[in-house]
């Protein structure tokens, strides 16, 4: 059943109910002794993390923890340079995205790769249209593509959108994130990397973009994501995994600190640090 979350009084929160996450269960990717350098500068150092099926995972932090490489070291948009990568209990190595995607490895950017003037069904099927062959030619099978579009985004809830022929350009950002992440979900993706999804958007657009992400928990997706707004995280997170220069330094369970308590965490160790 779904717990979307909802606004009170500006804030954004969820019921405190949830199902807890079956660790017994194979994890979904693992990261073993990972660490990763850019020439002679190290950003990744000796880390360890496992993210489970129907699991939500925040990496937080100060600005240059860490959490971008880590997020690109997910989508294969970098090779580390120690350690190993488990996927579903396997052993892999993604020398590209295209690898980690053919796996069901889905990153949602801010800039989101869809085109502004096409329509949101076809966005929605870009790049895996659903086409019939009549000889040699392949026809898009238009109207299936319309129908099953319009039946996902009327899961979403979005009010303004009104019609999946309307351009995606009338979509204001936190629909674009919510439409990326049902997108994600459609097509039977298993882990869900998202960076930044709610910033810059409204108390109603942030709500909608949460409930995607704990929609895509209900389908026994993992989901890594970077916030920097601890009042978007914990209403989500199962886990909060704490970077800091690119070390793990505490991994914080659900309910265990509050919002003004894991601000407060983030920015005395940004503080020791400095001094």
């Amino acid at each position: 059943m779904s717990r979307s979350p909802v606004v009170a009084d500006g804030a954004i929160s969820v019921p405190e109910k949830r199902p807890a996450v079956d660790r017994t269960r194979e994890p979904l990717f693992e990261l073993r002794s990972i660490s990763h350098s850019y020439g002679r500068n190290k950003a990744i150092f000796d880390v360890n993390l496992v993210v489970w099926p129907g699991e939500v995972v925040a990496l937080v932090g100060d600005n240059g923890a860490g959490k971008s490489t880590l997020l690109k070291i997910f989508a294969g948009y970098l090779e580390p340079t120690s350690g190993s990568l488990r996927f579903m209990g396997e052993e892999v190595r993604f020398r590209t995205p295209a690898r980690a995607r053919a796996l069901g490895i889905e990153a949602v950017y801010q800039d989101l790769a869809i085109v502004d003037q096409l329509s949101l069904w076809r966005n929605f099927f870009l790049g895996k249209e659903i086409v019939h062959k009549v000889g040699p030619l392949r026809i898009l099978r238009r109207r299936r593509m319309r129908r099953e579009a319009e039946t996902a985004v009327a899961k979403l809830g979005l009010t303004r959108i009104r019609s999946v022929e309307q351009p995606v350009l009338a979509l204001s950002g936190g629909e674009r994130q919510s439409v990326a992440i049902t997108r994600a979900i459609y097509f039977g993706a298993k882990l869900l990397l998202l960076d930044e999804p709610t910033a810059s958007l409204s108390v109603r657009e942030t709500r909608n973009v949460l409930a995607s992400i704990e929609r895509a928990r209900d389908h026994d997706l993992g989901v890594l994501y970077i916030d920097h707004n601890m009042s978007h995280v914990l209403p989500v997170a199962d886990r909060v995994v704490l970077l800091e220069h690119g070390r793990i330094v505490r991994t914080i369970d659900r309910g265990e600190v509050g919002v003004e308590e894991l601000q407060e965490l983030i920015a005395r160790r940004a503080q020791k640090i400095d001094c």
